[in-house]
């Protein structure tokens, strides 16, 4: 889980750096650590949702078969667009019900944190001036390592989620919450002017997630705890969020409001994401059953618009090209980690790691292997050690 968690948070980094082995090297080296995992410790009988799940993923692949045309390569088509959920259906079927403490769960978030931190640096390296690349409010590919913006914010918000957690609960002095907060500003300035909301949006809805999990489970004195590092988290989010302004131009806030660069608002707050959320809906009600296949949306597109075009969003590409497939697995993902949480209330991040992986799954699809990673760590059955009392044998006096 360690090696899966620190390959998944560094895909954005292997594909801007081309230090990945192919493209898609960090989704197979994922299933191929989880199956490993699988093999030496078994699988829970109570997981067969998954399997139901990655069975139904079967029919789009045979419906594929008959509607794709010569433009696009059939295998890479398929590998392309499942890849991701059987990344998915892989890791669930692995982390469902498996036992480990929390200490070994922050491990993994700590295993995380440490490609976004490079990440980081190579993108201050590879872009020290933001000024000089300031191209408008839209997502700037110069500020983002020259690579994709959306899925560089999404895994520079991961980071900032994992930081947050560890400035929370791993950082008992002043001076380590100080050299956490530090990381945690470079990080999130890094997010902040890739210029691509998503990724961001999504981290401060996982914190907010987990801050009221963690402060609904304190008691009193921790509490206070809690909210006095929340006056100065609420410091280093204003300081950073000023830093980034002024080294925008003011841009960015003219982005998160949805203006453009001369302050008019923009008509489309999604830029594009619900026209193409509409049609593939369509292709849902023209295929209602099976669908139009594993990646035939863009077989269609093709067709109609004569270009190709990708979909940004899972949900309604589960409708379009799975059909009533589709929906049910749409149910199956929602409902079996909801249905797990009642008898297991111990994860402080349950309903983080669901957050990061809807939210990411409707702005960017499953480009990247982190969401469909992160869903399987909501299924961990989280134990916490107690303490041991010691014991002292009593001397006796000769």
């Amino acid at each position: 889980m360690f090696g899966c968690a620190y390959i998944a948070a560094a895909e954005s980094l292997f594909r801007m750096t081309g230090g990945g082995l192919f493209y898609e090297f960090s989704k197979y080296y994922i299933i191929l650590l989880v199956l490993i995992g699988m093999f030496f410790t078994g699988v829970s009988g109570r997981s067969y949702p998954y399997f139901i799940y990655l069975v139904l993923l079967l029919p789009s692949v045979l419906v594929a078969s008959t509607t794709l045309g010569y433009d696009l390569n059939f295998r890479k088509s398929i590998a392309f667009v499942l890849s991701g959920p059987v990344c998915l259906g892989a890791s669930a079927l692995y982390c469902y019900d498996k036992k480990i403490s929390q200490e070994q769960l922050l491990q993994i978030l700590a295993c995380m944190t440490f490609p976004v931190l490079a990440m980081m640096v190579y993108l201050f390296l590879y872009n020290p001036s933001v000024k000089e690349v300031l191209q408008g409010t839209g997502s700037n590919f110069e500020a983002s390592g020259g690579y994709g913006p959306n899925q560089v914010a999404t895994l520079l918000g991961l980071g900032m989620v994992a930081l947050t957690v560890r400035f929370f609960l791993k950082s008992p002095s002043l001076f380590l919450k100080l050299f956490n907060l530090v990381f945690l500003g470079l990080v999130s300035f890094r997010a902040l002017v890739t210029f691509s909301r998503g990724g961001v949006l999504t981290a401060v809805m996982m914190m907010i997630g987990f801050l009221i999990i963690l402060y609904g489970k304190s008691k009193y004195k921790k509490r206070q705890q809690i909210l006095g590092s929340f006056f100065l988290l609420g410091i280093g989010v204003a300081i950073t969020w000023s830093i980034t302004a002024s080294q925008t131009n003011g841009l960015i806030e003219n982005r998160y409001v949805n203006e453009d660069a001369t302050g008019r608002g923009k008509s489309d707050l999604s830029t594009g994401r619900v026209d193409l959320f509409v049609r593939e809906f369509e292709g849902f009600l023209r295929h209602p059953f099976f669908g139009v296949g594993a990646n035939g949306m863009k077989q269609v597109r093709l067709e109609e618009e004569g270009k190709i075009i990708a979909s940004h969003n899972e949900v309604s590409r589960l409708f379009s090209e799975h059909g009533v497939f589709g929906l049910i697995i749409l149910l199956l993902l929602i409902f079996t980690p909801l249905v797990y949480r009642l008898q297991h209330k111990g994860n402080l991040l349950f309903y983080s790691f669901l957050i990061f992986w809807f939210a990411t799954i409707n702005h960017s699809a499953m480009r990247i292997a982190a969401p469909g990673f992160i869903y399987g760590l909501a299924l961990l059955h989280i134990t916490y050690e107690k303490k041991r009392p010691v014991s002292r044998k009593q001397l006796i006096e000769p």
